[in-house]
């Protein structure tokens, strides 16, 4: 089977590539081998919290420059200022007009989120019911907090959240208080309820009358004037049309935080882009993934390579090729990247690491050092364009993108889903900038 783009990776990264090279015109794969790190998210969108010597960024546009400057080797600086905020806007207006509405504070800050221990995460996009704490925290207006807990729900535990909220001295003239209530259709399920996920309690309130008694019991528990702070319980496609009746019905300010895998939250973003891209006539092979690949000089003789075509597990003898290809195939989580005794690997084509020569310099024997552990920004080495090299020989027709790269710490310097959504966004609008007069051709003429 032949493309113009196949997608190696389901996550954001990849998904954000697909439906990007769709719009631009192109005949798109996606190979996705299972479940995202999204079942695992926050469900907010990252831009950048922290610079990688730790100091906090309040608002990422105005310290871009001096970022990239600092920082010259880091993903967001190949990308450029001008682009980067440019995918993030084509992100948000893509998500939200599909139904998940992305907000930010007006002034282009980030904005402080509760999470599931109670704590403050700085983050710049987030969905309709997280509520966005100024990172100046002593300005907020909160009067008083109330945390609910769903009986037998294990995945969720208010006295925590509670207790680590108190802690703030920001909340101390907050009243804050948690409260459990029982959420009838559990006595239906003929399982221990210590097995309960969040998809149970969602496919539960798809039920009118269901949301209708919990409404009840919200009401009776807290006042419009309140946060109500919910785990994340109402479903993927239909999560914020059941906050939306819940909401109408008790006019309650909720603030719902992702529980224990999966996260609701997360499994949104990546249902809603996974339901665009099969709308907008993508192909996706889901279940499958990416062997190996046949990888050559390029034609052109610049001495660069090129990759040909991809075998994958399930189609192993029927490659696949394509014009372009992006590689957004995740890291360790995903078996993207492997860590071996003595080195570190991507497991497809073997391309080029960016790791340090002694394994005890990957990590921090401190497993909870105030230094976040060295081996999160090691990855795929790249040129500025993305491309990846074999043996130092770059292959032009493959670029990388997401948490494979390397130059960067998504967790220490909050900005995994930025990365993700601008190296993907880059990489395809460089591909298009590859494409030749007959590809280019052929191209327009299939959608005529």
């Amino acid at each position: 089977m032949k493309f113009d783009s196949i997608i190696i990776g389901g996550g954001i990264a990849g998904y954000t590539a697909g439906l990007r090279s769709l719009e631009a015109g192109l005949k798109t794969a996606i190979i996705s081998n299972g479940q995202s790190a999204l079942h695992f998210s926050s469900g907010s969108i990252d831009l950048l919290s922290h610079t990688p010597t730790g100091k906090v960024i309040r608002n990422p546009a105005v310290i871009f420059d001096k970022f990239t400057n600092e920082f010259p080797h880091h993903p967001y600086s190949k990308i450029g200022k001008e682009s980067v905020f440019k995918s993030m806007q084509w992100y948000k207006d893509l998500l939200t007009n599909a139904g998940i509405p992305l907000t930010q504070q007006d002034n282009g800050d980030n904005h402080f989120r509760i999470t599931p221990l109670g704590t403050l995460k700085s983050t710049w996009l987030s969905q309709p019911y997280v509520q966005q704490l100024p990172m100046q925290l002593s300005r907020h207006t909160i009067k008083r907090i109330v945390v609910v807990q769903i009986d037998d729900f294990r995945d969720f535990n208010a006295k925590m959240v509670t207790d680590s909220l108190t802690q703030l001295p920001e909340f101390n003239d907050v009243e804050i208080s948690h409260t459990s209530i029982a959420i009838e259709g559990f006595s239906g399920l003929k399982r221990n309820a210590c097995e309960l996920r969040s998809i149970d309690i969602a496919r539960i309130l798809t039920n009118d009358n269901e949301i209708e008694a919990l409404a009840n019991k919200l009401s009776a528990i807290a006042t419009p004037d309140d946060i109500v702070i919910i785990p994340a319980i109402t479903g993927n496609g239909l999560g914020l049309e059941t906050l939306n009746k819940l909401h109408t019905l008790t006019n309650l300010t909720f603030h719902e935080v992702p529980t224990m895998p999966p996260s609701m939250l997360g499994i949104r973003l990546e249902e809603t882009m996974i339901d665009l891209f099969i709308k907008r006539g993508g192909m996706l092979l889901k279940g499958d993934q990416v062997t190996h690949g046949d990888i050559a000089k390029d034609a052109s003789n610049s001495g660069e390579l090129s990759l040909k075509r991809i075998y994958t597990r399930n189609l192993e003898s029927m490659p696949l090729s394509a014009d372009h290809f992006i590689f957004a195939s995740g890291s360790f989580f995903n078996k993207g990247l492997i860590g071996h005794h003595d080195k570190l690997q991507e497991p497809v084509f073997d391309l080029d690491m960016n790791s340090l020569e002694e394994r005890n310099t990957w990590y921090n024997p401190q497993f909870f050092a105030a230094n976040s552990q060295p081996f999160l920004s090691l990855g795929i080495k790249t040129n500025h364009h993305f491309n990846p090299m074999i043996k130092g020989k770059v292959i032009n027709n493959l670029f990388c993108a997401g948490s494979n790269l390397g130059g960067y710490d998504p967790v220490a310097e909050g900005n995994g889903s930025g990365v993700a959504i601008s190296t993907a966004y880059h990489a395809v609008n460089k591909l298009l900038l590859q494409r030749t007069p007959e590809q280019y051709s052929q191209q327009h003429t299939s959608l005529a």
